[in-house]
């Protein structure tokens, strides 16, 4: 039997999220925040946390610095369930990164210092460890910077070892889109754009012709729609499903929860029209509270929110 349900690779750091500044910054001016949060960040941080939460064993690895940040990433991760003995903490000039988030009225501005995550490399890993598991996934391809020339490798192990896989690239600081993409997709079962994504990874402004192109090459591309919800493809059959309403307090990590909710039933072996329900319900949720992770610390919230709006889902 897998010892986890899904193992991941990925950043692991802290989000600082800065509320209330103007949308226009003036040089040499102070400009006041009206409130802040810092809490667990980076895509595959988030991904897991709340995977965990959900109830699936999850094994995470890593690299971060021996430093404060790195430390209670770490602490902030193991807390949602995740299995951390694999990250490595490295000491040396080469710090944990962090993101300062300014969230704005239609748009946010994100600043990361990457840290460790471009120093993270292929024998960082541990292979035994990430294939013990059902599912292997790894998120922000572009942001691997060592690692990156040979994660085509690390999927195509995995996928010899049994696992199933999937990818969520995120963005290109760059905006190049390299090739390099097309060969780690030829190991991948679930990829796992935004619509933006899709779009700029086939070089096409027709979301239609991003998910065909795309489809040829994955058995299952999942685009996340923002406001719209989301949709998926596998072969012929396409499914959409409506975003869940809620009051959304920040939308920091809910592509990345959306994942989280997907996957969660994709490796229970769910139908495609659950899993994207299950993802929607995900990324809404974590909408409900700062940061990527916070409103999954709340037991309570959490119990509440997918008992009354899970039942809905079935229903639908």
């Amino acid at each position: 039997m897998p010892v986890f349900d899904v193992t991941v690779v990925g950043e692991l750091n802290l989000d600082l999220i800065l509320y209330g500044l103007p949308e226009q910054l003036d040089p040499e001016r102070e400009l006041l925040a009206d409130r802040l949060a810092l809490t667990l960040g980076s895509s595959s941080a988030i991904f897991a946390h709340n995977l965990a939460v959900m109830g699936s064993r999850v094994g995470f690895i890593s690299r971060i610095g021996d430093d404060a940040l790195g430390r209670i990433s770490l602490e902030r991760l193991a807390e949602g369930g995740v299995d951390v003995s694999n990250v490595r903490r490295v000491s040396g000039p080469t710090t944990t990164g962090l993101s300062v988030i300014l969230p704005r009225t239609r748009f946010r501005n994100i600043l990361t210092y990457p840290g460790t995550m471009f120093e993270m490399c292929f024998e960082d890993l541990a292979l035994d460890y990430l294939a013990s598991a059902k599912h292997f996934h790894l998120s922000s391809f572009f942001l691997h910077r060592a690692l990156r020339p040979r994660i085509p490798e690390l999927f195509r192990r995995m996928k010899e070892a049994g696992l199933t896989t999937s990818l969520d690239t995120n963005d290109d600081p760059e905006d190049r889109w390299g090739e390099d993409l097309l060969e780690v997709l030829r190991y991948v079962d679930v990829f796992l754009p935004n619509e933006r994504e899709a779009k700029k990874i086939v070089g096409s402004d027709d979301l239609q012709v991003a998910v065909e192109k795309l489809a040829e090459l994955v058995p299952a591309v999942v685009v996340k729609l923002g406001p719209q919800g989301a949709m998926a493809r596998r072969g012929k059959k396409e499914v959409t499903s409506p975003p869940v309403a809620v009051e959304p307090v920040d939308p920091v990590g809910a592509g990345d929860s959306f994942d989280a909710g997907f996957l969660h039933q994709y490796v229970r072996g769910a139908d495609l029209a659950t899993c994207v329900a299950y993802g929607n319900l995900a990324g809404a949720f974590s909408t409900t509270q700062p940061g990527g992770t916070e409103a999954f610390r709340d037991r309570k919230h959490f119990e509440e929110f997918f008992s009354r709006h899970g039942r809905q889902e079935t229903n639908r």
